[in-house]
């Protein structure tokens, strides 16, 4: 195939995707997306993952695929008389170093039209999954997301007034995550703030549909439980700028406590670290769990972070799990020789709910695999007792808060929904 041609295939992929998901294309028309292909024959079964495996998020990813293998593995990629294959997808492109919409919208798509495949995977961040979704919906294709936590992508009333229901073109829910969203995390940020003694916050976001969602949450339940916001909301910051000691330096005068920064590594919450630094603001700076990766540590440095920054990270990191949870770190370090990242048992945790769903379907058919995800859950998994709910969310609401100390997170404090709730 030439590369205009591919070209032009992604151009289409994109379109239809965008359109989907409440944008226009070009023409301002809208791209009819796949319908369901026929069920493929035979046995075989494909699962696959979209995540970002290029740039910086890939040690977090990495983990993810880790997880997902782990769990297939202990079940010898078989159900019943279905044999899995897995496929390990990258959402994310060179030119970006990041998750890049256009290769999203071809995975999407790719997935769509695969009759064998039964269960995507992912996404890992939420602006990925709002151009997904669409399409996997119309394609009756079950998605499971170990780490999307935007509220508005499942939560009717947290996000814009065509949310969720954009992302549902169907009717049905077909995506489900495994991890807390970003509404409670929000909350439990403020929550936590709060509770060190902590009275004056400067707030920012990155411009990204995951920042700015959780940015917003944090400086409304901040003004709401009575801290002091000392900026306009949550204000925005070029996520690409090569340094920001104005902005810092301007932060400063202010003589905030805590600066919260919602972003992820890739969106420079690093950078941030380092300059609150270089220009002598000595707040404490809280991000959330699109931080929880080594690679934030790495960019900052480690002693620009050491002993000054929170980040938020649904339910305990690996080194705080107990029970099946201490058993997934003990059988991943053994089989992976590494250490888990926060993420990894969210990983594992979609797989085993991808096999729980095959095995309740009991046949190759995507809207049987949709069906039997209804009220799905574990009653004894290494995150507990949890089941979805309506919305295709996890009943899970416990948040933890970790610092850095000696160039490693180190657990703080486990946090639940209702104390976040309190006033």
């Amino acid at each position: 195939m030439t590369r205009f041609s591919r070209m032009w295939m992604i151009a289409g992929a994109v379109s239809t995707a965008l359109a989907g998901a409440g944008c226009k294309d070009k023409g301002g028309g809208a791209t009819p997306a796949p319908e369901a292909p026929a069920p493929g024959g035979g046995t075989k079964v494909k699962i696959v993952s979209s995540l970002p495996r290029t740039g910086s998020g890939n040690a977090q990813t990495t983990t993810i695929v880790n997880g997902i293998r782990l769990a297939l593995d202990e079940a010898s990629y078989k159900v019943g008389d279905m044999t899995i294959e897995y496929e390990d997808w990258d959402d994310a492109s060179a030119k970006k170093g990041d998750w890049d919409p256009e290769v999203e919208a071809a995975n999407a798509d790719r997935a769509a039209n695969d009759k064998d495949i039964l269960l995507y995977l992912g996404t890992y961040n939420s602006g990925a999954s709002k151009i997904s979704m669409p399409v996997l919906n119309r394609a009756g294709l079950t998605t499971i997301s170990p780490a999307a936590t935007y509220p508005g992508l499942t939560k009717p009333g947290t996000g814009e007034p065509n949310e969720p229901a954009v992302y549902r073109p169907t009717g049905r829910i077909t995506f489900y995550r495994v991890v807390p969203a970003d509404d409670i995390q929000g909350k439990i940020g403020a929550q936590f703030v709060k509770q060190r003694g902590l009275k004056r916050v400067y707030v920012l976001y990155d411009g990204g549909l995951y920042g700015q969602g959780i940015a917003n949450v944090f400086a409304n339940t901040a003004e709401d439980i009575g801290l002091k916001v000392l900026s306009s909301g949550a204000e925005k910051i070029d996520p690409k700028a090569q340094e920001y000691r104005s902005i810092m330096t301007k932060i400063k005068a202010l003589k905030p406590d805590l600066v919260y920064y919602g972003a992820t590594t890739q969106t420079n919450a690093g950078q941030v670290a380092k300059d609150m630094v270089a220009v002598g603001l000595k707040a404490k700076l809280m991000v959330p769990d699109g931080c929880f990766e080594n690679a934030f540590i790495e960019a900052a440095g480690p002693e620009n972070v050491n002993d000054r920054v929170f980040v938020t990270f649904g339910g305990l990191p690996p080194s705080e799990l107990k029970g099946k949870g201490a058993e997934f770190v003990k059988n991943y370090r053994a089989k992976f020789h590494s250490e888990p990242e926060g993420y990894a048992v969210y990983g594992y945790v979609a797989g085993k709910v991808a096999l729980d769903a095959l095995r309740k379907a009991g046949k190759k058919d995507r809207d049987a695999v949709r069906e039997a995800m209804v009220g799905l859950g574990q009653t004894d998994g290494p995150l507990g007792a949890w089941k979805f709910d309506a919305n295709g969310d996890t009943s899970l609401t416990n948040m933890s808060v970790n610092t850095v100390k000696d160039g490693k997170f180190a657990f703080v404090a486990l946090m639940s929904n209702e104390a976040a709730a309190a006033k």
